[in-house]
């Protein structure tokens, strides 16, 4: 059986290099060797572990203020409640379950979940029921309360060095290895010639634009609200291109396919491509779920806990917030309607 690597060098070979994202593309979704077309990679016995699968207070937390953004815009009925990239479905299951303390709120609520995953849809549907989505052009025209949390670091990337004469993209080339194209003019970066120098590197996202202009969109027109969740900063600058295998960092072009690549997120992109709709500041995780009551959670669930169920409840309530683990590394952005407030945990 021909193996991703192989199939890519002969690509290669027969057509010259490829871009990082087009490389990235092909080690994640190739329809039958990538990365997550062919395994659930979550967990102890995958590769990484997101914040739904480390606590329910995470989902907990986040289906309250999606339901409270829903109270704050009259309570439209019906709405679409969407997620992207939901991973085993256990953000969606806990947002629900907490929501259905908010009368009306799950009865309005139709479920769709963007996802290409054939193997992770499946592990969707054992705990949601919904519509499923290969990209959000599809999502309804209507009242959108969406969450993405951990989608676009997955999304791939372009990687640019600047150089004296311009930009040297990052290309894949014979033996799948990396290498810099020619340096030439790069439209798209003409906004980073103030603020870098010789050998600075800079990332774009291409999907990034289009994806949010659809959320905002529909926002802006319908109402609603999103929740971008993610590692990442307000404007990229530098290497941030990893890959993990077995919870632990890999290169990325040892074996395609077998490892999850990521990079961190742009989030002065998202916010530049959320007009018409409006977009929050940029908050630590760890600033977020504490506005939005997580030490309170806390304490409640702990009551009744004792032992290592104790510890490993306490230990999550750390990782979810603390600056040196998740709390700083990733932030928030809501995006809402100009008629009315920021989503519950965030700053106009």
């Amino acid at each position: 059986m021909t193996t991703l690597r192989e199939s890519l060098a002969a690509r290669i070979a027969a057509n010259g290099p490829v871009t990082l994202a087009d490389y990235t593309a092909e080690a994640l979704m190739h329809p039958t060797l990538g990365y997550y077309s062919t395994r659930d990679p979550l967990g102890a016995a995958g590769d990484f572990t997101t914040a739904p699968e480390i606590s329910q207070m995470f989902g907990e937390l986040i289906g309250l203020s999606l339901a409270q953004a829903w109270i704050n815009q009259g309570q439209p009925t019906p709405f679409t409640l969407a997620e992207l990239g939901p991973g085993r479905g256990t953000l969606m299951a806990d947002i629900l379950r907490a929501a259905a303390s908010v009368t009306g709120f799950v009865d309005a609520a139709q479920v769709h979940l963007v996802e290409t995953s054939p193997t992770l849809r499946a592990e969707q549907a054992k705990r949601v029921i919904a519509t499923w989505h290969d990209d959000v052009s599809t999502l309804p025209d209507q009242p959108l309360f969406l969450v993405a949390n951990e989608f676009f670091d997955a999304l791939p990337i372009r990687q640019f060095h600047r150089d004296p004469k311009g930009w040297r993209e990052v290309q894949i080339g014979k033996d799948v290895t990396a290498g810099l194209s020619a340096p030439a003019p790069i439209a798209l970066l003409d906004h980073r010639l103030e603020d870098t120098k010789t050998g600075d590197i800079v990332e774009h996202c291409p999907a990034l634009p289009t994806i949010i202009d659809a959320i905002a969109t529909r926002i802006a027109r319908n109402g609603g609200a999103a929740l971008i969740i993610d590692y990442g900063d307000w404007r990229s600058l530098g290497d941030t291109l990893q890959a993990l295998q077995n919870h632990a960092p890999t290169d990325p072009f040892k074996d395609p396919g077998q490892a999850d690549i990521t990079a961190h997120v742009d989030f002065e992109a998202i916010a530049k491509a959320a007009a018409p709709a409006k977009f929050t500041r940029l908050a630590p995780q760890g600033m977020f779920l504490e506005r939005l009551g997580i030490t309170a959670r806390a304490q409640k669930l702990e009551v009744n806990l004792s032992g290592d169920a104790l510890d490993q409840h306490i230990a999550a309530h750390r990782r979810l917030t603390h600056p040196t683990e998740m709390g700083s590394l990733f932030k928030v952005m809501g995006i809402y309607p100009d008629t009315a407030p920021p989503p519950a945990g965030l700053e106009p």
